[in-house]
């Protein structure tokens, strides 16, 4: 046996034995043996347009929808089959276009082995200087396919604890006081914590509406929409009052004077989430916000969000894990990092009525992990 495939091999078994503890998952049925790379075996990548059906009308500050346009993408090696997606909203400025041009770009056969993952993404990223969705589907399936190869799930590998998974927020978008009336009636007794989205001129009407169904702490979102520094802090103080915890990109993303303005003297914390995409765009933000928000579709996946995660903790910043409209593959896989962060917006798989897979679960408001090799999807 190589030394290098004698060191997977321990270093999975050791992994699989002495991480296999009680925890906040799914239990799986079985412990698959690890497995030890070697042979002549390559990796296989396919993938094809997916449309996401949402289960009502989704409007935020700049636009409304009833589906979402998605990449689902898988890895072959050996046997084995790693899942991954790209999801694309209007405003990433990408499309199913774009994506499949550039995976077509992409020529994963000449690695021999999975693992390699730094040297693989690495090779993805250098391919254009965007497409992060793109880059995120392969950067998922990647992750699904090694994770099942080892045969341990990603937050052990990761050593996080997913007792500390946090609660999820619910998201509700902009609509008429009914409508809004009936989607919080809807979710209210199965989250601990919802989102709204603002940044119109009904937000104070969004807001007491929802207070007419519940009093659970509430998470709001401008999406950039808010122009006026003064008026978003006299709001900011209002929502303070009506039971908001937390504030999400309150003006343009370009306006980041204004913001740190507005962060100095806000009773509540300021996230980032338009104003920052990868890891390079933390420096010039700090100072203007208190935390960040992580999408997968932003910042191409698993491996930057962990880096992102821990810079941001090191800065003294907090995090948040977000997400694009999604099947259970991207939510999932962002939900093996959410034992890290402050606030979780894991919601998109619930927005949908075509889920492909089966993975994480809410439990009373929680995020729940599965406890299966890889993102331990099972598909539907």
């Amino acid at each position: 046996m190589k030394r290098r495939d004698f060191l997977k091999t321990t270093a999975a078994a050791t992994v699989g034995t002495a991480l296999l503890g009680t925890g906040a998952c799914t239990p799986s049925t079985s412990t698959p043996k690890p497995y030890k790379v070697g042979g002549e075996a390559r990796m296989k990548m396919t993938f094809f347009p997916y449309e996401l059906k949402l289960q009502h009308v989704f409007t935020v500050a700049s636009y409304s929808r009833t589906t979402t346009p998605d990449v689902q993408l898988q890895i072959e090696y050996d046997g084995f089959v790693g899942y991954g997606e790209a999801s694309m909203p209007p405003y990433l400025g990408q499309s199913v276009e774009s994506v499949t041009a550039f995976l077509n770009k992409v020529d994963l056969s000449r690695f021999k082995d999975p693992f390699q993952m730094e040297d693989i993404l690495e090779y993805v990223d250098s391919l254009s200087p965007g497409d992060g969705a793109a880059k995120a589907a392969i950067d998922i399936a990647l992750h699904d396919l090694v994770g099942k190869l080892l045969g341990v799930p990603w937050f052990r590998l990761w050593g996080l604890n997913p007792d500390k998974c946090p609660n999820t927020t619910f998201t509700i978008g902009i609509d008429t006081a009914d409508v809004v009336r009936e989607k919080t009636r809807e979710c209210a007794d199965k989250f601990k914590i919802l989102k709204v989205k603002v940044g119109l001129e009904n937000d104070e009407e969004m807001i007491r509406t929802i207070r007419e169904v519940t009093d659970l702490p509430l998470a709001v979102d401008a999406n950039q929409g808010w122009t006026d520094k003064y008026k978003a802090l006299d709001e900011i103080c209002w929502l303070k009052e009506m039971g908001i915890v937390m504030v999400e990109q309150p003006m343009p993303k370009e306006m980041i004077d204004d913001v740190a303005w507005i962060r100095e003297r806000s009773p509540l914390p300021i996230y980032a989430d338009e104003a920052i995409q990868r890891l390079s765009d933390i420096p010039a933000i700090k100072g203007a916000y208190d935390g960040i928000n992580i999408k997968l579709m932003k910042c191409t996946g698993m491996r930057e969000a962990m880096k992102m995660a821990t810079y941001a903790r090191a800065e003294g910043m907090r995090v948040m894990l977000g997400c694009m409209t999604e099947t259970s593959c991207a939510t999932t896989a962002a939900a093996h990092l959410s034992p890290l962060c402050d606030f979780a917006d894991l919601d998109g798989n619930l927005l949908i009525s075509n889920d492909r897979f089966e993975g994480m679960t809410v439990v009373d408001g929680k995020i729940t992990l599965p406890d299966r090799p890889g993102l331990g999807l099972i598909k539907l």
